[in-house]
């Protein structure tokens, strides 16, 4: 068997460039039959000196693939948003951006055809690839990049403990608060760092009588970082207030405020914290809310929807007018949705407004409005200012009130296209909140176009996760949802360290998508209850967040443990009432 055209591609390439001579050709090729690319680029620059820039370019050329300039790219937290770092370490391929619908991505290996088809696979989106040296991919992938890693508590601890064993009570004094040496400072600046780089959501400084936790909520579950004595607590929450524009002398009463986190580091971190503090039994207490500004919006395609739900939802979202309604608990995904939904249909010749609490990301090409209650500008208000501004497209960041509901339902009956979020445990029960906020039924029917609920599930560990076959319950539960039962992934009990132990890494959507009908119109009119309304909408191809959850088990993206402690199993049997011909069918009990 003769070397691979491939190969003496690679090797023409160099002659041209008068790199080497013909004749090495022939000794590079002579008797060595099934020559890989990883043992060729060996030979040329170990026997014969070959710069490893000029074997680049001469694949480059060979597999009509651009070469990499590496100088002016640097790593951010966007790099890994599409792409899975521990992939991406594993098969040397680093996502640089995104050029049109292309993921631009670098590799260093043309010979492995699979590769792009793989990562094409996971983006569901067309890979437009760039070859770059291996040596400098490594650099980029390296893991533990100390820019991109917190640098812990001990030291501070260690000084922290000194300073209160020797100064007591002194150490709440305020005039050290803004001293950057000061160990209090300095755990301040750690705990908001280390929720930072470890991808968390919340900060939770919760006091105890003998201690004060510090926890942070990562994919959507808390973990303790820290246990501090009380005074440190009290002296770190003055701190934090300092930061947030509070006053730090008015504890009875709970205050909202906002750390801009830019101004307290030389880091480069451009992070908001969004700050609510309480007064408790042991002291005062806070959550902040991490508002990453660096971070963009992700596509449709990346948010877990099914292809099914997907293309419908892309088709209700470029309505001309109507109101689209996002519910679920804090923490489901709802903003996010909204705002990938929003930069796909943006374009110049619309006029887009949004009305937020808090502007959690700026995106180009739209105006955003952040909300102040303590002045009275609330969503109602925004709202009603701008009907009188000639838009095409509203953000409402939440339905909260009558006032706010009635003023958006009219915006959507009256040519405007109105985006909005709703607390509701599921999609047919947004009918009855609506109508306990003393909206008419027939108003809800002329202007909804469509009611998507969500959660997020943890993703399991695509690195120490176990597959075993589904039986018993597990298997009951899989068949009477989706018909299906076959292997399914488990997470592995201490996990691995891809994973920091936990045996999940990141978060996917589940998705219960509610579009209007006819007989679902004529449901809302006739005020049913939402039990009925379910059956309608199931019968017109609602796939409940159950049934969603299931298919995400069945393709291996989640646990049914995780599955069923975010959403538990419906109550009727779905594929009944899909099942049934007649509306009179699905409602018998």
């Amino acid at each position: 068997m003769a070397i691979p055209r491939v190969l003496r591609s690679v090797l023409h390439e160099l002659v041209i460039d008068k790199i080497i001579d013909k004749e090495v050709i022939g000794e590079i090729t002579g008797g060595n039959e099934d020559l890989s690319g990883d043992e060729l680029e060996s030979i040329l620059t170990e026997k014969y000196g070959i710069p490893a820039v000029s074997i680049l370019l001469a694949k480059a050329a060979a597999f009509n693939i651009p070469p990499f300039n590496a100088k002016n790219f640097q790593v951010t937290e966007r790099t890994w948003e599409r792409l899975d770092k521990d992939f991406c370490c594993k098969n040397q391929v680093l996502p640089i951006g995104t050029f049109g619908t292309h993921m631009v991505v670098v590799i260093s290996d043309p010979f492995n055809t699979a590769l792009l088809d793989q990562i094409q696979e996971q983006l569901r989106c067309p890979v437009y690839p760039l070859l770059g040296l291996s040596g400098e991919l490594k650099h980029f992938l390296v893991r533990d990049n100390e820019e991109l890693r917190p640098e812990g508590y001990g030291d501070v601890m260690e000084s922290l403990s000194l300073d209160y064993e020797q100064e007591g009570e002194e150490a709440l004094e305020e005039d050290d608060l803004e001293n950057e040496n000061n160990p209090i400072v300095q755990l301040a600046s750690r705990i908001i760092e280390d929720a930072y780089f470890s991808g968390g959501s919340d900060i939770h400084i919760e006091p105890f009588e003998t201690d004060a936790r510090i926890r942070v909520r990562v994919d959507g579950v808390c973990q303790e970082k820290l246990r501090i004595p009380p005074k440190a607590c009290a002296t770190l929450m003055a701190r934090l207030k300092i930061m947030a524009n509070l006053d730090i002398a008015e504890k009875r009463l709970p205050q909202d405020g906002r750390i801009i986190y830019k101004q307290f580091n030389r880091k480069g971190i451009d992070v908001d914290l969004r700050m609510a503090t309480a007064p408790l039994n042991h002291g005062e207490g806070a959550v902040m809310r991490l508002l990453d500004k660096q971070k963009s919006t992700l596509p449709l395609t990346a948010l877990g929807f099914s292809q099914d739900n997907l293309d419908m939802y892309r088709g209700l979202i470029t309505r001309p007018y109507g109101m689209i309604l996002h519910c679920g608990p804090t923490g489901s995904g709802k903003s996010m949705t909204l705002y990938s939904a929003l930069n796909e249909i943006n374009d110049p010749g619309k006029c887009i407004r949004t009305a937020e609490d808090p502007i959690e990301y700026t995106l180009k090409g739209l105006l955003q409005m952040q909300m102040h209650r303590q002045i009275g500008l609330t969503f109602a208000r925004a709202l009603r200012s701008f009907l009188r501004q000639d838009p095409d497209i509203i953000l409402v960041g939440e339905i909260r009130d009558q006032e706010t509901a009635q003023i958006a339902v009219e915006a959507a009956l009256t040519g405007h296209m109105l985006f909005s979020t709703l607390h509701t445990n599921d999609a047919p029960s947004t009918i009855s909140r609506l109508t306990e906020m003393g909206i008419e039924p027939f108003m809800i029917s002329a202007s909804l176009v469509c009611v998507c609920a969500q959660r997020l599930l943890r993703r399991v560990c695509k690195v120490c996760r176990t597959t075993i076959e589904a039986e018993g319950r597990e298997e009951a539960i899989l068949q009477r949802a989706i018909d299906w039962s076959g292997t399914i992934v488990h997470a592995k009990d201490g996990g691995c360290p891809a994973c920091g132990g936990i045996g999940y890494k990141g978060r996917i959507g589940i998705h219960e998508l509610m579009p209007t009908s006819d007989e679902l119109i004529r449901g809302i009119n006739s005020e049913y209850d939402t039990a009925r309304i379910k059956r309608i909408a199931v019968r017109n191809g609602l796939k409940t967040l159950h049934q969603d959850s299931m298919l995400k088990v069945r393709d291996g993206i989640t646990t049914i443990e995780e599955a069923i402690s975010a959403v538990p199993p419906d109550i009727e049997d779905i594929r009944k009432i899909q099942a049934a011909k007649t509306l009179e069918e699905a409602f018998l009990d």
